[in-house]
């Protein structure tokens, strides 16, 4: 019997490097943070108090009936506005419908962003404007956007990453291996944030994944994992600008896992006391991010209370006028339901928007009629 020697399988890299560290990377409180742009730290407090007042106030607009759900990201400010403020403006943001402030940030209207929340319209803002994806409410479906968008720009010699953000549920869903497995394959410039606030709505992180962490997910896909402490504004803005900048020079993209916490329900119809206590939340507020970085600024003597104030006021003032504007009751035009579904409407589409159009034309006709009678 001829014995045929078989090849020595070897894997094609040391997955060595592609490893998270094992505890999330921090930098407020560090001798490390002594070397942080000042700037930096001022504009990311400035964001972040606006951020959590944009959180109350679209909240309190869920409780008066002007927002038909609001998921709030109370908590988890500094993952939203490091994300926003991390990319350069060419850059794509691919965002989750948890992902509110981080559309804010880049530069969309305030009321915009809460459209779709709203019930009205589309993704009520044009994302070629700021190069903000619309915001995703499945699961997960935003992360093949955001690589086939990030591949077509690298053939096109396009300085361009995407930014696809997921929560934590949503590494249990298909669309995120596909994602991963295309994305490292064609090694395409785009930046996989994970989320992970502790819970999918009701379930706990343990019941979605035995893997020692979402980071280390990473390693499979044949990408860097990297593990950030997700209330640490300075350590967020630092691993998204090393992932966008690695990328960016043909790198190839970073799954990066930020370990935060949904101090809010996970939107207005859950009441999260059935699947968690009061004092797991207390203990999450102990690390609030708005804290930790004022913690920072005032140790270094960068905390200016009339600067703080002003920022507070200017808060208040987007949140007086978010409030005023979202108050207002929108002029629905029926006919939109056919604008933005394709470049060029099928006739399919022209036929439908015509039947609606007479129908609307005879509802128009006989009101007209009634009030003739009427008069």
């Amino acid at each position: 019997m001829t014995v045929v020697d078989q090849p020595v399988w070897r894997p094609r890299t040391d997955a060595g490097p592609l490893l998270p560290d094992p505890e999330p990377y921090r930098l407020l409180g560090t001798p490390a943070a002594r070397e942080l742009d000042p700037g930096l730290l001022t504009e990311l407090h400035v964001q972040l108090l606006r951020g959590r007042r944009y959180n109350r106030q679209a909240t309190a607009l869920t409780k008066q009936g002007r927002l038909a759900v609001y998921p709030s990201s109370t908590g988890q400010e500094a993952c939203q506005i490091a994300a926003a403020l991390a990319l350069q403006p060419q850059d794509w943001l691919f965002p989750s419908y948890r992902d509110t402030l981080a559309v804010v940030a880049r530069g969309v209207d305030p009321v915009q962003a809460l459209t779709l929340l709203r019930g009205d319209w589309h993704s009520g803002y044009d994302p070629h404007q700021h190069r903000v994806a619309p915001l995703s409410t499945p699961l997960a479906t935003q992360l093949p956007h955001a690589v086939g968008l990030a591949h077509a720009a690298r053939l096109r010699g396009d300085s361009v990453v995407a930014l696809a953000m997921v929560g934590d549920g949503g590494t249990s869903e298909g669309d995120f291996h596909e994602a991963l497995n295309f994305a490292a394959v064609w090694q395409a410039p785009v930046v996989f944030f994970v989320q992970n606030n502790g819970f999918a709505i009701s379930v706990p992180l343990a019941k979605q994944t035995a893997a020692p962490s979402l980071a280390h997910k990473a390693v499979g896909y044949g990408m860097p994992g990297r593990l950030v402490d997700g209330n640490d504004a300075a350590a967020l803005h630092k691993v998204l600008g090393d992932a966008l900048r690695h990328a960016r020079e043909g790198g190839g993209p970073t799954l990066i896992e930020a370990v935060t916490y949904r101090i809010d329900a996970h939107t207005n119809a859950d009441d999260a006391t059935r699947y968690r206590d009061d004092a797991e939340v207390e203990a999450w507020h102990q690390h609030d991010p708005i804290a930790l970085l004022e913690r920072e600024l005032r140790e270094r003597g960068l905390f200016d209370e009339p600067s703080v104030r002003a920022a507070e006021e200017a808060a208040e003032r987007m949140a007086a006028d978010l409030r005023d504007r979202m108050n207002q009751d929108p002029l629905l035009d029926p006919l939109e339901l056919f604008s933005h579904v394709y470049a060029e409407p099928t006739p399919q589409l022209r036929e439908q928007a015509a039947m609606l159009r007479a129908e609307l034309a005879a509802e128009e006709e006989s009101a007209e009629g009634l009030d003739e009678v009427r008069s």
